[in-house]
């Protein structure tokens, strides 16, 4: 009788904890899942096109899934003596907007007023290296380069940058990913619109649990 009891005043309390933990709940920290994947994180620097840094710290969040699913790729690629660099993966919307300010262009960055997949910790940006010299292999063009030679189909990429980004594309479809049309380095996991839009600092990432 007192278990009867017990369910019915505890079970509904369970049900509603499930309900509200927040998805953001989901992103971890990338290096936690895989500490072999280089990570240079542009944003973190002034190395990037806004010329200032935007992110306090030089680190990598993602979706859960979307992470493990990069740890399988990179545990491919280092068969062939490759491996992946990461350039970013989830941003806030804050920081997605200083981004529209400057570069209010839709094929390269996101409008906020929609959001941005990286927002919602479901986009990466990232290249390939070769393990043993830690060197990028040749890209059509530099990471944020927002003109027509990061774009998947430019006709006049030399060989070489054609057969290492087309790798890219390949490695990263087979894992989930969709690529972006305009930027070689750009990835959206294939689940995103289930997961919020966030404006969650770093630091704040770090007080989830």
């Amino acid at each position: 009788m007192l278990w009867n009891r017990l369910k019915i005043l505890v079970f509904p309390i369970v049900i509603v904890w499930l309900v509200i933990l927040p998805l953001s709940a989901r992103l971890v920290e990338l290096i936690t899942i895989n500490a072999r994947i280089t990570l240079d994180v542009r944003y973190a620097t002034t190395n990037n096109f806004t010329g200032k840094v935007v992110y306090p710290s030089a680190r990598c969040f993602l979706q859960e899934p979307a992470a493990l699913a990069l740890a399988d790729v990179q545990v491919e690629l280092e068969r062939q003596g490759l491996g992946l660099k990461v350039f970013d993966g989830y941003r806030p919307l804050s920081v997605q907007k200083i981004f529209w300010n400057i570069c209010p262009d839709t094929r390269y960055v996101a409008n906020p007023a929609k959001g941005s997949k990286h927002n919602r910790g479901t986009a990466v940006d990232l290249t390939l290296v070769d393990i043993k010299t830690g060197q990028e292999l040749i890209m059509p063009s530099g990471y944020d380069d927002f003109t027509e030679k990061a774009h998947r189909n430019y006709a006049t990429m030399s060989s070489e940058a054609r057969k290492n980004c087309k790798l890219l594309e390949d490695i990263m479809t087979k894992y989930g990913f969709v690529p972006m049309a305009t930027e070689w380095w750009h990835f959206d996991w294939n689940d995103w619109k289930q997961y919020p839009i966030l404006d969650v600092a770093f630091n704040e990432l770090d007080k989830k649990d």
